[in-house]
């Protein structure tokens, strides 16, 4: 039985993904060229870009004999889908579970830290500020 498509992308179509941000358009010998080392084959990144164009996350148009492939979703709104789905699979979809594990990991730095909670301090729906000894 054939796997389902997943809705995020996997390596291979994101470095295509990135090739084709980087350039905004263009065809498969376009994105071939724009690709670091190890460059895929050109049939290779052909049916990763079918399956892009498959998923929603890229269309063609038709250049005389040539495809010029077109991004339909920028970086953000890929960071955003990722996102989501490793909040669904990996955290109950809880923000507040990633945003923990993220802090209790030793790799942020004191500057993230404090970059983070001016994020939080400017959020919208923020809590209110409460005074010390006032009840909630």
């Amino acid at each position: 039985m054939a796997r389902r498509p997943s809705p995020s992308l996997t390596d291979g179509e994101l470095r295509i993904m990135q090739a084709l941000w980087a350039r905004g358009r263009g065809t498969v010998n376009e994105i071939v060229d724009e690709l670091a080392s190890p460059k895929p084959a050109y049939n290779t990144v052909l049916t990763m870009l079918r399956i892009l164009e498959q998923k929603g996350h890229v269309m063609h148009e038709k250049d005389g004999r040539a495809f010029i492939y077109l991004p339909l979703m920028d970086h953000g709104q890929a960071r955003e889908r990722a996102v989501s789905h490793l909040l669904k699979r990996f955290f109950d979809g809880s923000a507040e579970m990633l945003v923990l594990d993220l802090l209790g990991n030793s790799r942020v730095s004191a500057d993230e830290v404090e970059r983070i909670r001016a994020l939080i301090a400017q959020a919208p729906g923020k809590p209110a500020k409460v005074k010390k000894g006032s009840p909630r």
